[in-house]
C-alpha cells in the first residue's frame, strides 16, 4: 500500500507541474523550406533540399494536422562510384497526419496518427506505420525555461511493390522495419528564440536486424514575426549499430499564413 501511495503522489506532482496540451493544434497553414548537409562516413556526403507543408484538419469534431514532405537529394564524395550521376534526384515523399476526436479515448490525453512513405526516387518501397504523441507545457514556476516536452513514437513498416522489385532495382535499400523515438523538449532562450532537442532527428531502433541509432540533435529557432521563423540545427550520432549518418547540419525558413 505504501508503494501505491508513493506512485500516486509522484503522479500528482507531475500533473501539478505540467499541463497536457496535446489537443492544441496549430490552425495556421505552414510552408517550410529545409536544407540538409549530411556526412554518411567513408568520404560520402549528401545534400538534401526539402519542402514541408502543414495543413490543419477539421473533419466534424476531429481536429488535427496533415503534413506533406517531399525532397531532392544529391550524394557525392570520393566514396561514390565515378559512374554515379552528379545531380539532385527525387527522394522520399511522405504524408503524415495526427489528431484526435473528443469521443475517442477522451482520457487518453494524446494524439494518434500515421505516416505513409511513397516509393519515389531511390527509396524503392512503400512504407507505412502508426504513431502516437503527446505534448506537455510547464505550469507555474519554471526555472529551466522549458517551453514544452513533446514525446513521439512511430513504427515504420516497409514493403516491396511489384513495379519495383529487387530484380528490377537491385540497388534499392533493405525493407524498413524500425521504431522511431523523439523525446522532444524545448527551452526558451528569449521571447522569440528557442533551443529544441531531438525535434528534427530522433533515435531509431532497427527491429528487422537489431541495432540502434541514437543522435544528439539540437535546433535553434527564432521567430521574426507572426508569419516568419527561421532555424539552424545540427545532429551527431553517439550510438550507431544501425547505420544512418555520421553528422548532419541543417536549416529552415518557415512561413505561417
Amino acid at each position: 500500500m505504501a508503494g501505491l501511495a508513493v506512485a500516486s503522489e509522484d503522479e500528482n506532482k507531475f500533473s501539478s507541474r505540467f499541463e497536457n496540451v496535446s489537443e492544441q493544434y496549430a490552425r495556421d497553414r505552414i510552408l517550410e523550406f529545409w536544407g540538409y548537409h549530411d556526412s554518411q562516413g567513408s568520404d560520402v556526403y549528401k545534400n538534401t533540399i526539402r519542402l514541408r507543408y502543414y495543413q490543419p484538419l477539421n473533419i466534424n469534431r476531429f481536429s488535427g494536422t496533415l503534413r506533406l514532405d517531399t525532397s531532392y537529394v544529391r550524394e557525392y564524395g570520393a566514396g561514390i562510384p565515378i559512374t554515379s550521376s552528379d545531380r539532385y534526384s527525387e527522394s522520399n515523399t511522405m504524408l503524415t497526419f495526427w489528431g484526435n476526436h473528443p469521443n475517442f479515448l477522451p482520457r487518453w490525453g494524446a494524439n494518434l496518427g500515421a505516416r505513409v512513405i511513397f516509393p519515389f526516387g531511390n527509396n524503392g518501397q512503400w512504407a507505412a506505420g502508426p504513431q502516437v504523441g503527446a505534448s506537455f507545457r510547464p505550469k507555474g514556476n519554471n526555472p529551466l525555461e522549458i517551453t514544452d516536452f513533446s514525446p513521439l513514437a512511430r513504427y515504420i513498416y516497409g514493403f516491396d511493390t511489384k513495379s519495383n522489385s529487387f530484380q528490377v532495382n537491385p540497388n534499392q535499400p533493405s525493407l524498413i522495419r524500425n521504431l522511431q523515438l523523439y523525446p522532444t523538449v524545448g527551452f526558451r532562450l528569449s521571447a522569440n528564440t528557442q533551443l529544441r532537442l531531438w525535434d528534427e532527428n530522433g533515435a531509431v531502433y532497427n527491429s528487422a536486424g537489431g541495432g540502434w541509432f541514437v543522435p544528439i540533435d539540437a535546433m535553434m529557432t527564432h521567430r521574426v514575426n507572426k508569419h516568419f521563423l527561421f532555424a539552424v540545427g545540427a545532429s551527431k550520432q553517439i550510438i550507431q549499430s544501425y547505420l544512418q549518418y555520421d553528422w548532419s547540419v541543417y536549416s529552415k525558413v518557415s512561413f505561417n499564413f
